[in-house]
């Protein structure tokens, strides 16, 4: 099983939340942060990422379901 991320470039604020807290999964590239992988393991802290971005531009699906941000 592999999870997709991706992160809107419209939505993006280039906080680099997400990448210094996972580093090994986005970069930040100028005005906008980037996924480093086409397809990653499943990983918590990814899904923390995308609940803490504060302008809720990245998603993580898992085939054609979201699964992050997670919504309560």
């Amino acid at each position: 099983m592999t999870w997709t991320v991706r992160v809107d470039p419209q939505l993006c604020l280039a906080s680099g939340m997400c990448a210094g807290a996972a580093p090994d999964v986005f970069a930040l590239d100028g005005e906008h942060a980037r996924v480093l992988a086409d397809g990653i393991e499943p990983d918590e802290r990814v899904l923390d990422v995308a609940d803490a971005c504060p302008a809720q531009a990245i998603t993580v699906h898992h085939g054609s379901a979201v699964v992050g941000p997670r919504r309560d």
